[in-house]
């Protein structure tokens, strides 16, 4: 699983709430039922075989991802959000070792691999939400310093500054 998967996953929650172009988002939950969360799943080949998703699993899956984000908003570290999983080292294909987790939901235990190794490796502080407090979308930073602020210069930036510099233009009248 990659770090894209995992964006998508913390945007199943669509926190924006700001006008463009005259079209106001309007903020919602994709994961809203068993079978939503099993479309998304099934979407990015995460589907569970055997018994069907049920709203157990949804809560869970919700309760992960709203531990994750929360994670991001408190600077990133991830550790609290994956206390409820314990990690183990399992052999690999190749001789080596590999992070697993056993949740009885396999497609939260790819979630949990996936950060946990994202990580050790350095890239989950990377992975960030959106400075605007009208939009806070999960995007990774792909700036040369990682000190990128907004899910899209073009959108989220520009409607900062420009915020900025008519505070300033204003205060200056």
């Amino acid at each position: 699983m990659s770090l894209q998967v995992i964006e998508d996953f913390l945007n199943t929650v669509d926190e924006r709430s700001f006008t463009r172009h005259g079209e106001a988002h309007v903020p919602g939950e994709r994961l809203t039922d068993p079978q939503a969360l099993a479309d998304w799943l099934a979407d990015r080949e995460l589907a569970p075989g055997g018994a069907p998703v049920q709203m157990t699993d949804v809560e869970a899956t919700i309760a992960l991802r709203t531990a994750l984000r929360q994670a991001l908003v408190a600077g990133g570290e991830a550790t609290t959000a994956l206390r409820d999983y314990p990690l183990v080292l399992v052999p690999d294909g190749s001789g080596g070792l590999r992070v697993s987790v056993t949740s009885g939901r396999p497609w939260l235990g790819a979630v949990v691999e996936t950060v946990a190794t994202s990580v050790a490796r350095g890239d989950w502080k990377r992975v960030k939400l959106c400075a605007a407090p009208d939009c806070r979308w999960a995007f990774y930073d792909v700036s040369r310093n990682g000190g990128g602020r907004w899910c899209t210069m073009e959108i989220c930036g520009n409607r900062q500054k420009t915020r900025v510099y008519r505070e300033r233009r204003h205060g200056a009248s």
